[in-house]
């Protein structure tokens, strides 16, 4: 089993939008933490980047930290602006899209 990479966030206080940084074309993550109940990411997109359309087996949580970014769940379009939260239910079909560059964190929730 691979070393721990979250270990040195643990028992500390986090400014999660300084623990990734914009990149030019590109979608930046680092994981915070990973267990067996899912896993918690942050993210930097820059403008003009995102995740195309796909599912997953279990709720996400989007927590758009700077910028905004515009969401599509099961078809519907978000906006979703630094400060707000979008939940992307388990199965439903989602897409990420950066207008803007936007930072966001990523929790991942496993069902039973």
């Amino acid at each position: 089993m691979g070393e721990d990479k979250t270990t040195d966030l643990k028992s500390k206080v986090i400014v999660l939008g300084d623990l990734v940084s914009y990149l030019e074309g590109s979608v930046v993550s680092r994981e915070i933490t990973r267990n067996a109940g899912g896993t918690v990411s942050v993210f930097a997109f820059d403008a003009g980047e995102g995740l195309s359309e796909h599912t997953a087996p279990f709720d996400a949580m989007v927590q758009v930290l700077d910028g905004s970014a515009e969401v599509t769940v099961g078809g519907a379009g978000l906006t979703v602006h630094a400060g707000e939260t979008v939940i992307m239910p388990a199965g439903i079909p989602h897409s990420l899209h950066a207008p803007v560059r936007f930072k966001m964190l990523l929790t991942m929730i496993k069902g039973e």
